[in-house]
This record gives structure tokens, C-alpha cells and sequence, in this order.
């Protein structure tokens, strides 16, 4: 309507002539006439705007009951980026999220923050994958969704929902299975070398040296028991990894396994000059699990004893029953040296694959690595743990944990019972 006036006034200043006085009092008009109507536009639009806003508004608590339910962590932003909702593992994400506050704020990723940008002009999904540096490495994968409330069909009404992936597992695993790979074949390579070094050598210059013949071929003995060994150790994992998630439910007793692994064991004693102690309560203890593993994983504590510990003259073998820390009765064999111990540092990584304290002496001692590894994957199939003490100087104690079997359990409680 304003413009038309303008357009009558234009003509009518060409026709009609009208003095200054009147031509200022027809301007004033056209122009109140201009601003009544951008006020109207204005409000028109504010009105939508206000309708969709409140079509957002009353789609929230549909969002806040649904965002609990998301395993993933998950934020809602409003079209300006703002927090909205957001679910309790997106605190384990970003602890500094606030309902209001912008996302960007609380969580300083530019990758996320371009694909949230991305989304809100777009209208269409993103995806972003990022690491966090601090405190400690974390890489994640976020997606971006932009989403519209019911019924919500104009500007303002647009949602969007960002969903994080934690991928560091993956990312660990990954890097965990690339370090095996080069230290299995590294650990492979060193004997093998070896072994090719003295056959050369034993089929030209010491070809007819008695003497050295007999070094070498000593020397080429321990190198190939080495390599056997490193083989039968990652056989063994892989077989334990491969049915870690079928638990045993062959019932052992573990009385007559920790004796038939110290008897094994005598001679590697005797030769060390160590004294093996054992003591085991008269009770039977029993657990669900596969006797060669539970065999295999206390040789390997017992021997790391005996060749570690040596220097303390003297190694104890404890079997006896305890509780955790919920109640619940287990089994507990404690292999304790009296031998330098081992610094604190190294704790954390005992069980790590190919982690060694002193790699020189590991080596020495025909050691693959490997052990304390296959240690923790055995007691994991079978529900228990291994827990590592140690004081610098003073020796070292590894525990294995077993949950006993419940039958046990009941035994002792009816004897316990009939004795009262």
C-alpha cells in the first residue's frame, strides 16, 4: 500500500501543482504510511518465529525423557548452537556442558564446531572425527543431524542432534595390534639371525673346529628352545583369546594343581638354590575351569619366581580362601619372592605383551615376554584377576583370583553348619 502512495505522489507532482506547505504535510503522510507497514512485516514475523519457538519449546520434554535412553553421549542445539538438552554421558564427554550455553564453549573442537556449522546451513548431516590431546589421548566421532519438532515447518523451528562415538578402543586396539606384529617379529627375528650366523659360520671357517662346533651348537640349542617357546606362548594366547568368551565348566580342584606345578618345578629350584614353601588349607577349593590353563598360568608365576627371585633363596606358594569386596568367596594362590622386587613404575605394564622390566635379563633368562599376559587372559576367561604387590628391594607377591565354585561354597557352609 505504502509503495502505491509513492507511486500516486510521484504522478500527482508532475500534475498537480500544490505549494511547499501542502507537499510537506503529503510527504509526512507516505512516510508514517512506510513505517506502519514495516512494523507490520515485522510483526508478522515475529509472530511465526514466536509460533515456532514455542512448537520447539513444547517438543522438549519429549527430548528430555528420550535422551537418557541414548547410550551414546548426545547434545540438542538449538539453530544457534546453544545447548538444549543433553544426556549424563555427554558429561563424560564435555563436563562443562550447560543447558543455554553454547557447545563450542564448553567443548573446543574446531572439527565439531565446523560440522555443527556445516549442518545448520546445509540441512543435512554431518560427521566429524577428532582426538583429544589432554589429559590423556581420546579420539571420537561425532554426527550431526539436523531435526524438526512436529509440526515444526518454518525459520527457527530446526534442532540439531549431535551423537559421539568414543573410538579409542578401537584406535588402542589398533596401535595394539601393530606394536604385537613388529615386537612378535622382532622377538622371531633375534634368534633367527642368530641361528643363521652360526650355521655360516659352522659351514665355513670353524668347519672343522671341534671346539667351536660345541659352542655353537650349544649357543644354537638355546636360540631354537627360544623360538619354540616365543611359538607355544602366542599359541597359547591365541587359543585362550579365541574361546575367552566361552567361560570353563569343568569343576578343579586346586589343591592338587598348585602341588603337581611345584613338583614340576624342583628342579629349576634346586639348580636356582631356592626353597619352595607351600601351604594350601585342608579343605578341598574348588573352581570352574580348564586345568591346563590354570596349570600353564602358575608355572609361568612360579618359575618367574624362581628365575627372578632367586636372590632371596627362597619362594612361598599360599593357596587359600577370601572374599571380595562384595562378598563373594574366592580362591586366592599367592606366588611370593623374597627377590630385588620391581620398581613401581613398571607395575601398571607387567601384563602388557613383550613388556619387560630389564630386556637383557629377560632374555637371559630364556624369558618370551609373553608370560604375565597369558596369565591375565587365563584368569579373565575364567571371572578372575591377577593383582601384582610389590616393594623395590623387598620382593614381589602376584595373586590369582578365582571365584569359587559355588558347590564349594555350599560345602563349607554345611559343615560350618553341622559343626555348630
Amino acid at each position: 500500500m505504502a509503495a502505491k502512495l509513492v507511486n500516486v505522489t510521484g504522478v500527482a507532482s508532475e500534475r498537480i501543482h500544490m505549494d511547499d506547505r501542502s507537499w510537506r504535510s503529503l510527504w509526512r503522510l507516505v512516510g508514517q504510511a512506510l513505517r506502519i507497514e514495516a512494523v507490520d512485516k515485522r510483526t508478522a514475523t515475529t509472530t511465526a518465529s514466536t509460533s515456532e519457538q514455542d512448537k520447539v519449546q513444547a517438543a522438549l520434554p519429549s527430548f528430555d525423557a528420550l535422551l537418557p535412553a541414548i547410550q551414546a553421549a548426545t547434545v540438542l542445539l538449538d539453530g544457534d548452537g546453544r545447548v538444549v538438552a543433553f544426556n549424563e554421558a555427554a558429561r563424560t564427554v564435555a563436563p562443562g556442558l550447560q543447558a543455554g550455553g553454547l557447545l563450542q564453549l564448553a567443548y573446543r573442537m574446531p572439527e565439531l564446531v565446523d560440522a555443527i556449522g556445516r549442518a545448520g546451513k546445509t540441512h543435512e548431516p554431518q560427521r566429524a572425527e577428532f582426538v583429544e590431546r589432554v589429559p590423556v589421548g581420546r579420539w571420537f566421532e561425532a554426527f550431526v543431524h539436523p531435526i524438526r519438532p512436529p509440526g515444526s515447518t518454518g525459520k527457527g523451528g530446526e534442532l540439531l542432534l549431535v551423537t559421539f562415538n568414543d573410538l579409542t578402543p578401537l584406535r588402542r586396539m589398533d596401535q595394539m595390534r601393530a606394536d604385537f606384529v613388529a615386537n612378535a617379529s622382532h622377538e622371531l627375528r633375534t634368534p633367527l639371525a642368530a641361528l643363521l650366523g652360526f650355521i655360516e659360520t659352522l659351514q665355513g671357517p670353524a668347519k672343522n673346529d671341534v671346539g667351536a662346533r660345541e659352542k655353537f651348537l650349544t649357543i644354537m640349542q638355546q636360540q631354537a628352545t627360544r623360538m619354540a617357546r616365543l611359538i607355544d606362548d602366542l599359541l597359547s594366547l591365541s587359543r585362550i583369546e579365541l574361546n575367552a568368551h566361552l567361560q570353563p565348566n569343568t569343576t578343579i580342584e586346586l589343591t592338587p594343581i598348585v602341588r603337581q606345578v611345584v613338583d614340576g618345578l624342583m628342579t629349576l629350584a634346586h639348580d636356582r638354590e631356592v626353597a619352595i614353601k607351600v601351604a594350601a588349607p585342608p579343605e578341598p577349593l574348588v573352581v570352574l575351569g580348564d586345568r591346563d590353563e590354570l596349570i600353564r598360568a602358575l608355572e609361568n608365576l612360579v618359575e618367574n619366581a624362581l628365575k627372578y627371585g632367586a636372590a632371596g633363596r627362597r619362594v612361598d606358594v599360599t593357596l587359600a580362601r577370601g572374599q571380595t569386596r562384595d562378598g563373594t568367596a574366592e580362591a586366592r594362590i599367592v606366588v611370593r619372592d623374597f627377590g630385588p622386587g620391581i620398581a613401581p613404575e613398571h607395575l601398571p605394564r607387567l601384563t602388557e605383551r613383550f613388556y619387560r622390566v630389564d630386556v637383557t635379563d629377560s632374555r637371559a633368562q630364556g624369558g618370551t615376554g609373553l608370560g604375565l599376559a597369558l596369565v591375565k587372559h587365563v584368569l579373565n576367561r575364567h571371572g578372575g584377576k591377577l593383582s601384582i604387590e610389590s616393594t623395590f628391594g623387598a620382593g614381589a607377591s602376584f595373586t590369582m583370583q578365582l571365584p569359587l565354585h559355588s558347590a564349594s561354597a555350599t560345602q563349607r557352609k554345611s559343615a560350618v553348619d553341622s559343626s555348630a
